[in-house]
């Protein structure tokens, strides 16, 4: 059975996200480790991180990750918010670093005002810097795959092949894949030609050894919208059959997929609770 989790809240502390992926089932999870729409982050107190390895321990839960503020944009043609950016994605590895978890998802970012090809020169110019300052760090780097909206870079694997090329160490940075964004992008999940087709580019483009962590949301929006909207799993464009493909893939049974889908209730029942019901059903149902 593929291993599979969602963004959980940290609210009221870090531990208290894996409290809830365990009480729904997961076995694994993934967080912010500060306010996402803030700059400012508190220092992480030792005690809060022997609670989260704690928490994770009792419960089993593996693979943690945590996802990068939305405010971070490595591809800025600004200095000053390209500065900015590089600094607060120091931050979220050395927070990462201090709970222990291996892997920080973050968005190329936008090109804005610049073109395509400064954009990505960009990205890989703040990645340099961000290992430049961080020689030693163990925790890595997950450059996300976007829908392309706007002029939001990486939503194509070309993209974010550029980018690791301009990278100095490249081997520090991994791909982390997300279903809605993948599909608004272009890339059709439903059809099984199709779907095997995308993984063997994506190996040719990126290797699927630096694949380390799947985001299983389903969409709003058709194929190739380039818009990013989250729906719950089966209830959009993608369908059962195109998450039936991802979660059966024996090639990627050892990553780990988290779901970003809205926080709701359903008839009284959480959401996060159903999509985990439909994934687990979609993973041994044939």
């Amino acid at each position: 059975m593929p291993l599979l989790g969602a963004h959980m809240s940290i609210a009221g502390g870090y531990y208290r996200a894996v409290d809830a992926a365990a009480q729904l089932g997961m076995d694994v999870v993934q967080v912010f480790t500060k306010n996402n729409n803030q700059w400012r982050a508190k220092p992480i107190a030792p005690a809060e991180a022997d609670q989260f390895a704690a928490a994770l321990a009792e419960h089993r839960i593996s693979h943690p990750l945590s996802h990068a503020s939305y405010l971070i944009n490595l591809a800025a043609p600004d200095d000053v918010l390209w500065q900015k950016s590089v600094d607060g994605m120091i931050v979220e590895l050395e927070r990462a670093e201090i709970l222990g978890i291996p892997y920080v998802v973050v968005h190329p970012g936008s090109h804005t005002t610049s073109t395509e090809a400064e954009g990505l020169a960009r990205v890989a110019a703040g990645l340099n810097a961000v290992h430049k300052a961080l020689p030693k760090i163990k925790s890595q780097l997950l450059l996300e795959i976007t829908a392309g909206q706007g002029t939001n870079l990486g939503w194509n694997f070309g993209q974010l092949a550029s980018i690791l090329a301009e990278t100095k160490h490249a081997d520090r940075v991994g791909i982390c894949f997300d279903t809605c964004h993948a599909f608004a992008s272009g890339y059709d999940l439903r059809d099984k030609k199709t779907y095997q087709a995308m993984w063997r580019e994506f190996d040719e483009l990126l290797g699927l050894d630096r694949l380390k962590a799947i985001h299983l949301n389903d969409s709003k929006k058709g194929l190739g919208s380039r818009v990013d909207r989250h729906e719950h799993i089966g209830h959009g464009c993608i369908g059962r059959e195109g998450f039936h493909h991802v979660l059966t893939d024996r090639s990627l049974a050892a990553i780990p997929m988290y779901l970003e889908t809205p926080k709701e209730d359903c008839d009284g029942e959480p959401w996060d609770a159903v999509n985990m019901r439909v994934l687990r059903e979609l993973a041994g149902e044939r």
